[in-house]
Parts: C-alpha cells; structure tokens; sequence
C-alpha cells in the first residue's frame, strides 16, 4: 500500500469514496479538495493500493491552537477495512503534526456512530470528557454549533497507540 499526498487528479475519486460514509461523512465540494490538494496535502494523505484508492484521511493544523492538528475525514473504502489503512494514514498525519512541534491529533464524530468509537480507541484516541454520555460515549454540547454535538476524541502525537 502506497501512502501518498492528496493529488488534484485524485479528487473525483476522493468525492466518491467520502460519499460512501454518508451520514457521518459528508464529501465536501471538488473546490475543497482542491484545496486541500494544493494547500494542506502533507496532512491530507490517501492511501493506494494498485492504484485503487483505499483510503483519505483531511486533517490540518488547528486555526484555535497551532499545536493541535485537527482530523476533519477518516474514510476507508468498505473493501479495505480491518486492513489497517486508517492507522496508516492517521500515522502518516501523527509525522507531519510531530515535524511541527504539535502535541495532539484530534478529531469529533458523531455521538451514535459506534463503529467509529470502536476505531477511535482501538487507533489510540481517548474520548475526552463531555458534558453528558450518550450510552457510555463522552459527548460535548453544541461543539460544531447550535445542536451540533459531538464525542471528541483526542491522541498525544509523541505516543503511538
């Protein structure tokens, strides 16, 4: 499996593999992963396998503090899970946000997505105090606005999970 950059010519692909984790992941418009292609690739990887995409994972460095770098999208392509392909990219994500002096990976899901719970902490990542539990799930008010609440989760990039 090849890790690699997010790649402009890679975007049509990137915008069908997010669509595949609808709801709990949205593609964004082709004008963000431009973006994301051309300004934040080192904390933008995919990984390839035979030149299929397996796997994205969009994250950047935090505009609240610049020692954090926030993990936006983990997406594998349902035919590669339990290969691996998240902890490679996350990791290729942890190197880029060490390089940088940064002290944590974070990331926020949705309090009834239990598959991703069960992935963030297998991967390493703490669910981080809430201000209530939504069964057993540590979960924060409003944290992306106004009825949006979210379990956050969080990983020192110094340790490997």
């Amino acid at each position: 499996m090849i890790v690699s950059p997010l790649r402009p010519d890679l975007i049509s692909e990137v915008e069908r593999l997010m669509a595949l984790g609808e709801p709990f992941v949205r593609p964004r418009t082709s004008s963000d992963y431009w973006l994301y292609a051309r300004l934040f690739s080192s904390t933008c990887p995919v990984a390839l396998e035979g030149g299929t995409l397996a796997g994205a994972v969009i994250a950047f460095r935090s505009q609240d503090d610049p020692t954090d770098v926030y993990v936006q999208d983990v997406m594998v392509h349902p035919d590669y899970r339990r290969r691996g392909v998240a902890r490679l990219l996350l990791d290729s994500v942890r190197t880029r946000a060490v390089g940088w002096g940064c002290h944590r990976l974070y990331l926020t899901s949705e309090p009834e997505n239990r598959p991703a719970h069960r992935t963030w902490l297998t991967l390493g990542f703490r669910n981080a105090p809430g201000d209530r539990h939504v069964d057993g799930v540590q979960v924060l008010a409003d944290f992306k606005g106004p009825g949006k609440d979210r379990a956050v989760y969080e990983l020192p990039v110094s340790r490997q999970p």
